[in-house]
């Protein structure tokens, strides 16, 4: 009778190691963010389904950035493992915001989805890019006192930047280093025997440890 309990035990075990290790993810065009109920006239708070639906989550990499209608960048985030951006501003409540946001996660890719839905794999990791613009809504109680709140104008999804034309392949070949990010998101220069991104001005993101 041990020796039955002692199989289950470690049939259940390996159950558990392999749903840890289950590498899951959906379309971008199945993604998307929404205004948080806490955003107010100087604050916003951004929520991205990406981070729920791509694991795993530990290596989910959100690069956002916040621009007006000149082009000017009002603020810049990058954020490893969280549904949220939040931040203080000070736009005025006229302006519409420019927000674009890309997810990579070299990690996760679509071939589980692809299996359940009977089509050819890729193996291709994610990379999802979200734009929309935000503005001040205005509308009225039941009591007819007036609230504002912040708006995304377009609910757009996202769209794959995988699919690369021959102007994308002499991007990538032409590419430039940004910044490099530890785990924990932070800037860190080169480190050896240690797990960095490697963030590009193209969008791409690569994950490297360098052995000494």
């Amino acid at each position: 009778m041990k020796n039955i309990f002692l199989v289950f035990a470690i049939i259940f075990g390996l159950m558990l190691t392999t749903q840890a290790q289950v590498v899951t993810a959906v379309p971008c065009d199945m993604l998307g963010m929404s205004v948080n109920v806490g955003s107010q006239e100087t604050s916003i708070s951004i929520y991205h389904s990406g981070q729920y639906m791509t694991h795993p989550q530990s290596e989910n990499i959100f690069m956002w950035e916040f621009t007006d209608q000149q082009g000017n960048i009002l603020h810049q985030d990058t954020i490893i493992d969280n549904s949220f951006c939040n931040f203080n501003h000070s736009w005025s409540l006229t302006d519409t915001i420019n927000v674009t946001v890309t997810l990579v996660n070299d990690s996760a890719n679509l071939d589980p989805w692809f299996i359940n839905q009977g089509l050819p794999l890729t193996g291709e990791s994610i990379n999802c890019l979200f734009e929309d613009q935000l503005f001040w809504f205005i509308d009225t109680f039941p009591n007819g006192t007036l609230y504002g709140s912040w708006t995304f104008i377009h609910n757009n999804v996202g769209v794959d930047q995988n699919t690369q034309t021959g102007i994308d392949n002499y991007a990538l070949e032409n590419r430039r280093l940004i910044k490099i990010l530890d785990i924990l998101g932070k800037e860190s220069k080169e480190i050896k025997n240690q797990s960095l991104f490697y963030i590009y001005n193209d969008g791409t993101v690569e994950k490297k440890i360098i052995i000494q």
